[in-house]
C-alpha cells in the first residue's frame, strides 16, 4: 500500500499530517485499498490517466426535459476527470504518490467550512465548462486560506450547475447502495423551483419576475457570483457537499469494487424513468431540494424519494397519509399518523381560486410525531415553499410554537373558549402562520409578522400582509423516522385495535338478565326514589 513505500517516508511529519487529516474523515482504510489498486507497483504512484478515469461520467442514454442542458452536460462530463485531477491532485513524472493522493482527497472531502466546499464546487464547474468550450464568467483569487469569487452566471448556467450537483448526488448514492456499481436510469428531475429561488435571491428588488413561467432558464439576466454563493449557503447548504460526496464515492466505492471495468462509469440502463410516472407532491426534484437542507438520518430517508430504486414500493414505504388515497379530513389523517414517533414531512397543495391553474405547494418538517393537544409543541422544525419557488424557513429559536394539532375533545359537552380544531405551524392560537381546518378543505396562510418561531419569508409568490384562505387540493405526510418508527407505530396500532375489540365485547349472560341490568335499576329509582336499597352480596 501507499504507506509502505519506505520506512523513511512513514516517519515523515508530512505523511503523518496528511494521514491524520484523512483518518479524521473515516475514509483512510478505503483510501489505502484504492491506492493499492490504482498505483503502479514499480514507482508506487497512481498513473494520471487511471485517476482521471475514476471521475469520468458517461450519461449517454438518460431522459430529461432539459434538451439543451443535457447535451451540454454530456460534453462537460468528458472533461470532468481531468478537471478534478488538475485542481486537487498534484502530480509528478510518475503520477500521484501516496502523500499527494491523500492531500487531494482532503482538499475535496476533508473537514472544512461550507464556504470552502462551495468554492471548490464553483472552481470545478468553471474549469470544466471552459475545457468543454462553454466558458462562464467566473473569476477566482486564490489565497492561502480563502478564495474570493467574482463574476456572474446566467440562469441557464445556474441550471447547469444544479443539474450537475443532482447527478453527483445520484451517482454517489447509487454507488453506495449497489456496491460500487452505478445502476438505474438517470432521469433528471424538474428543479425549476430551485432555479427560481436562486434568481429571486440574486436579482434586484425592482426586477419583476414571473414565477409561473415554464422556461425560467431563458431569463436574460446576470446573477452575481457572490450572491449565488450567499444563496447557496443560506438556502441549500448541503449543495456544496455534492462534489465531496462524488469524489469520496468514486474513490471508496467505485475503485474498491471487484469488477472495476464494468463500473468505471455511470451508464443508464433500461429501467423506467423515476420522474415520468411521479404523481405525488413529493417529486424527485422537491425531495432533493429538501435533502439539501437536512442532515442524517433524515437525509437518508428522504433520499429514497430523491433517487427512487428499481423497486417502485421503496419510495412509497415512507408515505403515511395522502388525502386523495386515504380520504380528506382530520380524522382520516389522525388514523394514519397516530402512534408515529419520528420526523414527519407534511406537504400541502392549494390555490386561492379553485379554477386557477396556479397551484402552490408548501411543506412543514417536524422532528417528532403529532400529538392531540390544545397548545403548540415541538422542539425543532422547518417550513418550506416547494412550488413554484423553493425556500427553506428554519426555526428562529425565539419561540417554540412549531406544531399544533387538535381534534374534537372527547366527553366534553360545553367549552366557553374552545380551541381551534385542525393542524397549524407557527404563530399563536388564533393567529397561526399556517392553519388547516378539520375538513382539510381550506388552509389559511398569514404573514410572517405574526410568527416568531420560523424565519421570515413568503410562503407563496406575491403573498401580502393580509391572511389568505386557499382551497386545499392535496395533503401528504411522509415519515422520515426509518424502519424503527414504522415498527413502533405498527405495534401501537395493534395494541389500540386490541383495546377496541375488548371494549366491544359484551357479557351476554349479564345482558340477558333483566334483574341485574343497569336499565332496571334506573327505572326502579325513577319510580320510587325514596325506597331503601341494599346491594346484594
Amino acid at each position: 500500500m501507499g504507506q509502505s513505500s519506505s520506512s523513511k517516508q512513514e516517519e515523515s511529519p508530512e505523511l503523518r499530517e496528511v494521514q491524520s487529516l484523512a483518518a479524521s474523515t473515516g475514509a483512510l482504510p478505503s483510501l489505502q485499498k484504492a491506492f493499492s489498486l490504482l498505483s503502479d507497483p514499480q514507482n508506487k504512484s497512481v498513473p494520471v490517466h487511471s485517476l482521471k478515469k475514476c471521475f469520468e461520467l458517461s450519461l449517454d442514454n438518460f431522459e430529461s426535459d432539459y434538451t439543451v442542458a443535457s447535451k451540454e452536460l454530456s460534453i462537460m462530463f468528458s472533461h470532468l476527470g481531468t478537471t478534478i485531477v488538475d485542481l486537487f491532485f498534484p502530480t509528478d513524472e510518475n503520477g500521484v504518490n501516496w502523500i499527494d493522493f491523500l492531500r487531494g482527497y482532503t482538499k475535496c472531502c476533508g473537514r472544512a467550512v461550507a464556504s470552502t466546499y462551495f468554492n471548490n464546487l464553483l472552481r470545478v464547474f468553471s474549469k470544466t465548462c471552459s475545457e468543454a468550450g462553454l466558458p462562464v464568467n467566473l473569476q477566482f483569487e486564490q489565497y492561502d486560506d480563502d478564495c474570493k469569487i467574482g463574476g456572474s452566471l446566467s440562469p441557464r448556467e445556474v441550471l447547469r450547475l444544479l443539474l450537475i450537483c443532482w447527478i453527483f448526488s445520484w451517482d454517489s448514492r447509487s454507488l453506495k447502495l449497489n456496491m460500487g456499481k452505478s445502476k438505474g436510469k438517470c432521469s433528471l428531475p424538474d428543479i425549476s423551483h430551485l432555479l427560481l429561488s436562486a434568481i429571486e435571491s440574486c436579482v434586484e428588488s425592482d426586477h419583476e419576475l414571473d414565477f409561473w413561467t415554464s422556461d425560467v432558464s431563458d431569463v436574460d439576466i446576470q446573477l452575481m457570483a457572490t450572491k449565488i454563493h450567499s444563496w447557496g449557503l443560506k438556502t441549500v447548504p448541503n449543495l456544496a457537499d455534492c462534489l465531496a460526496q462524488f469524489v469520496h464515492s468514486r474513490l471508496c466505492y467505485l475503485v474498491t469494487c471487484e469488477n472495476k471495468s464494468e463500473s468505471s462509469c455511470s451508464s443508464a440502463h433500461d429501467n423506467p424513468s423515476s420522474t415520468s410516472s411521479d404523481t405525488s407532491l413529493l417529486t424527485s426534484g422537491r425531495a432533493w431540494a429538501i435533502s439539501l437542507t437536512v442532515r442524517s438520518p433524515i437525509y437518508e430517508e428522504i433520499s429514497k424519494a430523491c433517487f427512487p430504486s428499481d423497486d417502485p414500493d421503496e419510495k412509497n414505504e415512507n408515505l403515511i397519509y395522502r388525502s386523495s388515497l386515504h380520504g380528506k379530513g382530520l380524522n382520516r389523517f389522525w388514523s394514519n399518523v397516530d402512534g408515529y414517533n419520528g420526523p414527519l414531512l407534511v406537504l400541502i397543495s392549494a390555490c386561492e381560486d379553485a379554477s386557477s391553474a396556479r397551484r402552490w405547494i408548501i411543506g412543514a418538517l417536524t422532528h417528532q410525531g403529532f400529538e392531540n393537544k390544545e397548545l403548540f409543541y415541538g422542539n425543532s422544525g422547518s417550513l418550506y415553499t416547494l412550488s413554484p419557488i423553493f425556500n427553506s424557513l428554519t426555526s428562529s429559536g425565539t419561540e417554540k410554537n412549531l406544531v399544533y394539532s387538535h381534534l374534537h375533545p372527547a366527553g366534553r359537552l360545553y367549552d366557553a373558549h374552545p380551541k381551534p380544531v385542525g393542524i397549524a405551524f407557527g404563530g399563536s392560537i388564533g393567529n397561526e402562520r399556517i392553519f388547516i381546518d378539520e375538513d382539510f378543505a381550506r388552509v389559511t396562510i398569514r404573514h410572517h409578522a405574526v410568527d416568531k418561531t420560523y424565519r421570515h419569508g413568503a410562503l407563496f409568490p406575491n403573498q401580502g400582509f393580509l391572511p389568505v384562505e386557499a382551497a386545499v387540493s392535496e395533503v401528504e405526510v411522509w415519515g422520515l423516522g426509518g424502519a424503527t418508527a414504522i415498527k413502533i407505530q405498527d405495534s401501537y396500532k395493534k395494541r389500540e385495535n386490541l383495546f377496541t375489540e375488548q371494549r366491544r365485547k359484551v357479557d351476554l349472560k349479564t345482558f340477558a338478565n333483566w334483574e341485574d341490568s343497569p336499565e332496571k335499576l334506573m327505572m326502579d329509582m325513577m319510580s320510587n326514589p325514596q325506597a331503601a336499597r341494599r346491594e346484594k352480596r
